[in-house]
């Protein structure tokens, strides 16, 4: 432990964001960075517990109090070191994971946690900045080849792995570009899409195969990559996005928030969007329809699109400011997140239940919503029951639902592989990551379900450890 005392003496720092009237008019990345002596000051806070609970808390198993401290002690490429050791793309998290670790926090008892994310970031890009992150070919082959199929962080962080352990790994991707949700999900204000480019030459120096533009099942058979290849590992995430069967859903200007923000990145990478299928909040009026994080990314972009008024509306209940008695400390807390998307501009309104859409020349241009409480049903499970006389009415011109995703699409690949699917609707696996069609592994959210970008890259290096000995014993 650097200083035994930092987390007595110095206070929790974040590092805030560009001004809003500055940031809301460009796509670059809203976060802004300390100074090396203040993020340094930053990590001092670590208190090396007894029982490091972020370690428990982060998906990675994140090695906070050790790599910390070498922040602390300006050991700038130690601090790398240990921190890439369990995560192949901290890069990634520092700027888009939630910090499960930071709710596990040992300060987060009593005080404010570490801020272990934009610290971890900070290393990062330190160690990109430095030289320190370069191209490390593995020196010999073991002539094995595996096919991952999906280029997300999932299928990136196995690929990796599988390929720097000697293996010869291809990585397919059905878009033409790499990274799945980072790259066509996430804005360019949260991730510019640099870093992942950045990421992504140094795999492909370090010999790993890519692939875009190729849908398995279209270009390529499955059957011709069970012939080719000694395993394949499935990381297509769960893309079977959840909608609403309500009256006037076939209105034109309502969009799945996935489409909306693809559309939108496209954009700002410079294509050329065909006039006919621009989606521009210009001087409308948004309705967003879910209150979590892909929410707040589409209310951030409408903001930048000029929105004349954006309102982001959720059927459960406005979270409490601080943890729940029921949610106790080092357990994640369900509480109120303000993202940076809504410091911009946005009405939030909770318990709100869509009851249908109103249309205008086959256009939408209101949603009628009604007021709901939640209660328990006759089997004890918790339902929203409208409220009377609560129904009202939000004008709107564009509305965007994000309202998650059901599970993996289970058509195409899915079906043609025969592997077979869990209770939830995504791919069944074993221990050792397997599905029950032997040489076929699945990881990320087509296993799990739309999850954290931390769980999806936990996942692919599991998925990788298992091949490795699988192809071992082959």
């Amino acid at each position: 432990m650097g200083d035994p005392k930092g987390f007595l003496n110095i206070q929790r720092v974040e590092s805030g964001y560009r001004p809003v009237e500055e940031r809301i008019s460009d796509y670059s990345e809203v976060e802004k960075l300390l100074s090396d002596d203040e993020r340094r000051l930053q990590a001092s806070r670590c208190m090396d517990c007894g029982v490091p609970f972020c370690h428990w808390g982060c998906p990675v198993s994140n090695i906070m109090p050790e790599w910390q401290d070498m922040m602390y002690r300006g050991r700038w490429k130690e601090a790398y070191d240990i921190l890439s050791s369990t995560n192949n793309f901290p890069e990634f998290t520092g700027r888009v994971c939630p910090a499960p670790c930071e709710a596990s926090c040992v300060l987060s008892i009593n005080d404010a946690p570490v801020t272990i994310r934009q610290n971890e970031l900070a290393v990062a890009e330190k160690a990109f900045a430095e030289g320190y992150v370069k191209s490390r070919p593995p020196k010999k082959r073991t002539g094995k080849k595996v096919a991952v199929i999906g280029s997300g962080p999932a299928g990136l962080a196995c690929a990796d792995l599988l390929n720097k352990k000697g293996h010869s790994a291809v990585l397919f991707e059905s878009a033409d570009s790499v990274g799945g949700y980072l790259r066509f999900g996430i804005p360019d204000f949260k991730l510019d899409k640099r870093v992942i480019d950045r990421r992504v030459n140094l795999l492909v120096e370090e010999g790993l195969e890519i692939r875009t533009g190729v849908e398995v099942g279209k270009e390529i058979s499955v059957s011709e990559l069970r012939r080719n290849f000694d395993a394949v590992c499935l990381t297509i995430g769960a893309r079977e996005a959840r909608d609403l069967s309500v009256e006037g859903r076939e209105l034109e200007g309502i969009y799945q928030a996935l489409v909306y923000l693809e559309q939108q990145n496209r954009s700002v990478r410079g294509e050329k969007i065909p006039e006919s299928c621009i989606i521009n909040a210009y001087n409308k009026n948004v309705v967003v329809i879910g209150g979590g994080d892909t929410g707040s990314d589409c209310v951030g972009s409408a903001n930048r699109q000029g929105a004349l008024r954006v309102t982001q509306i959720e059927i459960l209940p406005m979270p409490p400011a601080k943890r729940s008695e029921s949610e106790p400390w080092p357990l994640w807390p369900k509480v109120l997140k303000t993202s940076s998307s809504h410091e911009e501009g946005c009405e939030r309104l909770w318990n709100v239940q869509t009851k249908r859409f109103r249309g205008s020349n086959g256009k939408v241009c209101a949603v009628e919503c009604v007021k709901v409480n939640w209660e328990k049903n006759a089997a004890g499970a918790m339902v929203p029951v409208p409220v009377p006389g609560s129904v009202f009415e939000l004008k709107a011109e564009t509305v965007v639902l994000a309202l998650g995703f059901l599970h993996i699409k289970q058509n195409g690949l899915v079906k043609d592989f025969g592997v077979s699917l869990n209770a939830a609707g995504n791919i069944a696996t074993n221990e050792t990551m397997m599905t029950d069609v032997a040489g076929v592994f699945a990881a990320g959210d087509a296993v799990r379900g739309a999850s954290l970008v931390v769980w999806a890259i936990h996942q692919g290096r599991e998925a990788a450890k298992h091949i490795d000995m699988y192809l071992a014993s082959t």
